[in-house]
This record gives C-alpha cells, sequence and structure tokens, in this order.
C-alpha cells in the first residue's frame, strides 16, 4: 500500500485552516446568525406582531418610565421599551443590525472596488499615474475624517432637501455609505499597489507581457489573483470599522434621521436614563460589541488561514 501527501490548493488549505480554528467557527456562526436576522427583518417583525415605529405609550408611566423591571421586558417585549416614545427596543435593534450592515458592507465593498483599481493600475503602470494616486492618496488621509463628515452631511442634505422637507431615511443611509467610501478607499489603494508592484517584475508577468497581453488580462488574469488574499482580509477588517463609524456618526447626529432604527442613535438616547434605566443601552451596547468582535476575530482568523507562514 502507498501513502502520499494530497496537495490543496491556497483556497482549499485555507478553509481546512478554517474549519480547524474554534474562534473562526464559534464568530463565524455568530456572523451567520447576525445577517439571517438582518436579512429576515420584516419576517421577523410580521412574527413578532410590533414594527419599529409602533409607540406604548399606554405601557409607560407618568414620567415616561416603562412599567414593569428592566425597562419594561416581557413576553410581549423581550428587550422592554424606549423611555419617553415607549418603542419597542428588540424590533428597533432588529431594524438596527440591519441598518449598520448594509451601509457597513456596502461602503467596503465600495472602497474596495475603487482601492482595488486605483492600487493595481497605479501598481503596474507607475509613473505620472502612480505618482497621482499617492498624491490623492496621501491628501485624503490628511483630511480630518469627522470633521468633514460633520461638515458635508448637513451640506448635502440643504442641497437636496430644504430645511423643513423630511429627509427619506434612504437618503442618509447613502450619504454615509457615500462618506465611509469617500474616505475608506487608502488603505486597500496602498495595499494592493504594493502587491502589484512587487509581482510585476516576476517571470510569469513578464511572459505574459512578453506574449502580448492587454492591460486587462494583467491585471485580472495575472496579478490580482495573486492578490486576492490581502484584499479578502482587508475587506473582513474594514466591516467592523465601517460599523462602529456609523455607530458613532449616528451617536452624534450626522447621516441618518431619527426615525432610521440604528445603534448610535438608541445608545445616544440612553444616555439621559444610564441610572433610572440602564436595560435601554445595555441591550444595544452588548449588540454591538458581539458584532464588531465577531467581525474582528473572524478576521484575524481568515488572515492566519490565508498566510502561507502560518503554523495554524
Amino acid at each position: 500500500m502507498t501513502t502520499g501527501t494530497v496537495g490543496r490548493s491556497p483556497g482549499r488549505l485555507a478553509a481546512w485552516r478554517l474549519r480547524r480554528d474554534r474562534t473562526a467557527l464559534a464568530s463565524g456562526a455568530l456572523l451567520v446568525l447576525f445577517v439571517l436576522v438582518a436579512l429576515g427583518a420584516p419576517v421577523i417583525e410580521s412574527v413578532y406582531g410590533i414594527g419599529p415605529r409602533d409607540q406604548f405609550q399606554h405601557k409607560l408611566d407618568g414620567y415616561g418610565m416603562p412599567l414593569g423591571y428592566a425597562g419594561g421586558v416581557s413576553g410581549d417585549h423581550f428587550f422592554g421599551l424606549e423611555p419617553g416614545l415607549g418603542r419597542d427596543v428588540f424590533i428597533r435593534l432588529v431594524y438596527g443590525l440591519r441598518t449598520s450592515l448594509l451601509v457597513a458592507v456596502t461602503a467596503a465593498l465600495l472602497t474596495s472596488v475603487v482601492g482595488v483599481v486605483l492600487g493595481a493600475l497605479a501598481g503596474y503602470l507607475g509613473g505620472w499615474l502612480d505618482a497621482l494616486v499617492g498624491w490623492f492618496t496621501d491628501l485624503t488621509l490628511a483630511m480630518p475624517f469627522l470633521v468633514v463628515a460633520l461638515a458635508l452631511a448637513p451640506t448635502l442634505t440643504l442641497r437636496f432637501y430644504g430645511p423643513r422637507e423630511a429627509v427619506p431615511p434612504a437618503f442618509g443611509v447613502a450619504m454615509l455609505i457615500g462618506i465611509f467610501a469617500a474616505f475608506g478607499w487608502t488603505t486597500t489603494a496602498r495595499l494592493v499597489r504594493g502587491q502589484v508592484v512587487a509581482l510585476r517584475e516576476r517571470e510569469f508577468v513578464a511572459a505574459a507581457r512578453a506574449s502580448g497581453a492587454g492591460l486587462g488580462h494583467m491585471l485580472f488574469r495575472q496579478l490580482l489573483p495573486n492578490t486576492w488574499a490581502p484584499i479578502l482580509v482587508s475587506f473582513s477588517l474594514a466591516v467592523p470599522q465601517f460599523v462602529t463609524g456609523e455607530a458613532a456618526l449616528s451617536f452624534i447626529g450626522v447621516g441618518l434621521t431619527e426615525e432610521t432604527p440604528s445603534f448610535g442613535r438608541m445608545i445616544y438616547q440612553s444616555l439621559d436614563y444610564l441610572q433610572t434605566d440602564p436595560a435601554f443601552v445595555f441591550f444595544p451596547g452588548v449588540t454591538i460589541f458581539a458584532l464588531v468582535l465577531a467581525f474582528n476575530l473572524f478576521g484575524d482568523a481568515l488572515r492566519d488561514a490565508l498566510d502561507p507562514r502560518s503554523a495554524r
């Protein structure tokens, strides 16, 4: 009987390492749960029987505080009620999760596409294009993100809507995605440029160039397939950054309207009730903490799995 070693492709080797990593499995399962909850928000609302804008002020006392224990937690309201308006915390968390993932994943996809294209072109062509992309990257990194976001958001809102007009929730979501995309592409661009510069003088690239391959073939068939691992890791680590960024901007009132369910707005509204209703800040705080932690743990595990020098 002859024994031998079965070769694995880099993708299969990474998948094998992820399956052996308990942290990756646990964080991946939690991320799948979060995604399913976000995608199934309308179904959950239908089964739960309560919408994110429904108010139950008859279940509040004379001071606007929820009746009962732990902020009104009961079989009808799993996470209790918001003080003041009496909205259900659980269903708003479900839709807040949907908002957060929509903004973060879409922004990460846009930044990845822009960063990959600019970084690959700059790294392969070099010359004036490389200098221009590098200068524009440095300029973007030099601008203070928070100050620009605080100035840009109301300016864009007033550009399309009057001071007395209602701003659609979709506009606020799209504006946040645009702000993140305008600032977030720089890391991916620098990463891809460095990878392409290291690869463009390799033998397989020179052979393809000598055979008359065009620019598109060189980028998308020769260079980028050999840089997918760091791009994937960069994407997985960008999503939690945008999750916390969305929460931070919503916390200070940038982008999303008050009626749009958001982790940041819920935490901001709960500040006045830290002593009288701590459950109001506990549930959104724990949810966003678990979401960001799961993304970061899975991103770290993915980076280790894709590293050919890793012993895991």
